[in-house]
């Protein structure tokens, strides 16, 4: 009987070490930092020029330009994670370069956006609107539209329900911005980027690391 119990121990141990390997593989896949340092970059810099719309004033440059610098971070935190991993599979690539697409998208976008706006300074429509402000009008729904892309594929991807669902937000956000004004338009983006990354980013974190706990707890 007491051999018994043991035995029953031992596979108890042996299916605990199984299943906190494969959460930390399937999980937990990445920390969630990329996640978590994109949410908040997006959600401030949003936020920030909400500020400058209702207050009126103006920084000396386009705070989505921080949006770009927070590749640089994404670029070493991938190096990083890519020496962690001994053995890297397909999914581990295909994200990998999935976030880095993404980031040179937003790059992209934000490059165009900024071509546009000395494009159209001083031009007016039809109907005697500025050019820019039309411009800006459409903005917004354009970066949401970019924004539920690697989010709902990665979710899908990690069979991850907080970031599927997260992409499936910024793309009913992306169509209500088309019909409501740049201020609300900029809610939308932060109100997205918190609810699709940040979230979801801390989410991860703490898989990863109470994942990583109950792998040492188990080998020791």
């Amino acid at each position: 009987m007491i051999q018994a119990e043991k035995q029953l121990t031992e596979q108890e141990s042996l299916a605990l070490i199984t299943q906190m390997i494969k959460k930390a593989k399937d999980s937990c896949h990445n920390t969630g930092i990329t996640s978590i340092m994109w949410g908040a970059v997006i959600a401030v810099c949003s936020l920030v020029k909400l500020s400058e719309l209702q207050f009126d004033y103006r920084f000396p440059f386009d705070i989505y330009l921080l949006a770009l610098v927070a590749v640089i971070p994404q670029v070493f935190i991938s190096i990083r994670e890519k020496k962690k991993r001994k053995v890297k599979s397909y999914d581990d690539v295909f994200m990998d370069y999935l976030w880095l697409g993404f980031g040179i998208s937003i790059f992209l976008l934000i490059f165009i956006n900024n071509a546009l706006y000395h494009e159209l300074t001083g031009f007016k429509n039809p109907a005697g609107q500025s050019a820019v402000n039309v411009l800006y009008e459409y903005i917004s729904p354009l970066f949401l539209l970019l924004y539920g892309m690697p989010t709902f594929v990665s979710g899908v991807s990690m069979k991850f329900k907080p970031m599927i669902f997260g992409g499936l937000l910024c793309w009913v956000c992306c169509i209500i911005a088309i019909y409501t004004p740049i201020k609300i338009d900029l809610l939308l983006t932060a109100f997205s980027a918190v609810f699709a990354w940040l979230i979801p980013g801390i989410i991860m974190e703490k898989d990863y690391r109470k994942a990583k706990r109950g792998l040492a707890e188990a080998n020791v």
